[in-house]
């Protein structure tokens, strides 16, 4: 039986996030440019944006460019902006093939006009489709994200729009640019590397993390399937005890029955 035929269709996460790292580091095993080694970690995307489409995931949340790489090389930042500008429109029509809707999460108004305006464009066409929602989180920054979810509660607190007892976790929650996104289950970081880099940080409070020493550009469908297969082993708790879940259970299947 392979790792396709080991998975739980009844237990398939409904967003997945993906920490993408590794580009340069495979590049630099081949000798070759750094560029490069973003070229073929695009395949790496289209094999697991089929992947998660297959198993019917809802979320995909692919961590594309933060905010710290803009601190790279300008000839490397101008070829991943070329790069984002021919793959979205490579792919456009596979999306729609698909049925799946293209979004973004960071601070867009630092891209190129160019590549705003393809990836907005894109964005538009693919709005109105209801299978996978593929995020791409570009410019992003989750202490960005944080910082401005606070002062825009700030300002409605000063104009009395929001009274400070009003403000949990819930109202937070709505503030950031995953406001009408779930939460993701699992989040997965290639390269073997074990830190979360600044994404998504208020989202993952209770999300499973798995880590894999596969660098990028090697990272296939068979490698995502594991990585779900491994989720679907872990009891997720949120903060109570093994029994507490296993009593919820036996009561939900009580009412069932």
């Amino acid at each position: 039986m392979n790792v396709r035929e080991k998975i739980n269709q009844e237990m398939i996460p409904v967003h997945v996030a993906i920490i993408m790292d590794g580009n340069g580091r495979w590049a630099r095993k081949r000798g070759i440019a750094r560029t490069m080694g973003h070229e073929k970690g695009v395949d790496a995307v289209r094999e697991t944006v089929e992947a998660a489409t297959e198993l019917g995931i809802k979320y995909l949340t692919l961590y594309a460019f933060s905010t710290e790489n803009w601190n790279r090389p300008k000839y490397e930042i101008a070829a991943l902006m070329k790069l984002l500008v021919r793959s979205v429109n490579k792919e456009k029509k596979t999306f729609q093939e698909n049925n799946i809707r293209l979004t973004t999460i960071g601070d867009l108004s630092n891209l190129p006009s160019r590549s705003h305006r393809e990836l907005h464009k894109a964005i538009e066409e693919t709005s109105a489709n209801t299978g996978l929602t593929l995020i791409l989180a570009l410019s992003y920054s989750s202490r960005w994200e944080i910082i401005e979810a606070a002062r825009k509660i700030a300002q409605q607190t000063l104009s009395g729009t929001i009274k400070p007892d009003q403000i949990n976790a819930e109202l937070f929650s709505t503030f950031l640019t995953t406001s009408s996104i779930p939460d993701p289950e699992l989040l997965i970081r290639t390269s073997g590397e074990f830190r979360v880099s600044n994404f998504l940080l208020w989202q993952i409070a209770y999300t499973e993390l798995y880590f894999t020493p596969t660098l990028w550009p090697d990272f296939t469908r068979e490698e995502f399937y594991q990585a779900i297969l491994d989720y679907q082993g872990r009891e997720r708790r949120f903060g109570f005890t093994s029994e507490q879940i296993e009593s919820s259970k036996k009561k939900s299947t009580t009412k069932i029955g």
